[in-house]
């Protein structure tokens, strides 16, 4: 059995560099306090308080979380988020993933995903743009549908759930390629010993990835799926540049309505406090995801 006790010598001789590690240290962690910590502390102090944005918060307690719950449109918001999760966690990463499937074997597979990657490139709002004339009123969409007789086509971004559903479509274009790129790493880092054995064995097509690229792909479909849960949860961009969460508030998500009640109806407090519970959320998420994959890795 080894002797862990603290070896004094070795401790005077690393005493020296303490403090220059500290001085390299400091700037990297006074930087997370005031960029991220600070805010947050300010943001959950306002979620206590009534604050338009001019004179002094005034604390009024929990009102605004007990407002926030008893609003049928926050109830909406937060079922829309949770539609947006599934949505994404269906939709980009599991296309991704046969998109990475087909081409990453294949002479040239790289040029056959460019066009999924090119999307990715846009920022949200532009992405929202384009649908938006695709799937608005007598737009790209339906001007094609009615080429082929077809006249009678949905309200696409009118009609709830539907228009949430076709914002999730819209965002799945745009994330396919960049999902489809991580993926494609992750099997051009398997080994070939296992893959040539398994198809000596006649391992092919659904049980060669059910088998060996299954498995081998987890820990990086630990990271591309727990970037999608963070990423659905804070959905904005593509809403606000889509419907802007109407008709009404049909299709707003969590993040929308935090930006409405803060910077449209100048409720600071109240957006605070939706702040401040979709940040629990999404840590808890993060939490509990990691958590279920660090035992699953270790058999627990």
């Amino acid at each position: 059995m080894s002797d862990t006790t603290p070896n004094p010598r070795a401790r005077r001789r690393r005493e020296p560099y303490r403090r220059p590690a500290l001085g390299f240290i400091a700037p990297g962690v006074l930087l997370v306090a005031v960029l991220l910590y600070l805010p947050l502390v300010w943001t959950t102090f306002l979620s206590l308080t009534e604050y338009n944005g001019l004179g002094d918060p005034e604390w009024i307690g929990l009102e605004n979380y007990v407002e926030m719950f008893d609003d049928p449109g926050f109830v909406g918001s937060v079922l829309n988020t949770l539609l947006w999760v599934a949505g994404t966690l269906l939709v980009p990463v599991g296309i991704g993933l046969g998109v990475a499937l087909l081409t990453w074997n294949l002479k040239g597979g790289t040029w056959l995903r460019l066009p999924f990657l090119i999307p990715y490139a846009l920022s949200g709002i532009g992405v929202g743009v384009i649908w938006s004339f695709i799937l608005s009123g007598d737009g790209a969409l339906d001007q094609a549908l009615a080429a082929f007789g077809v006249d009678d086509t949905p309200r696409w971004l009118v009609d709830a759930p539907l228009n949430t559903v076709v914002m999730i479509l819209a965002t799945a274009w745009q994330g396919v390629g960049v999902n489809a790129l991580l993926f494609t790493i992750g099997l051009q880092s398997i080994p070939r010993e296992p893959l040539e054995a398994a198809r000596m064995d006649g391992a092919n097509g659904l049980r060669l990835f059910r088998s060996i690229l299954w498995p081998m792909l987890r820990p990086l479909t630990a990271v591309v799926v727990g970037l999608s849960i963070v990423a659905s949860l804070k959905t904005f961009d593509i809403v606000q540049g889509m419907t802007k969460g109407g008709p009404g508030r049909d299709s707003e998500t969590l993040a929308l309505t935090m930006y409405k009640e803060t910077f449209v109806n100048s409720e600071y407090g109240l957006g605070s406090a939706i702040a401040v519970f979709l940040t629990v959320v999404t840590l808890l998420a993060s939490i509990l995801y990691l958590r279920q994959q660090l035992s699953s890795k270790h058999g627990v």
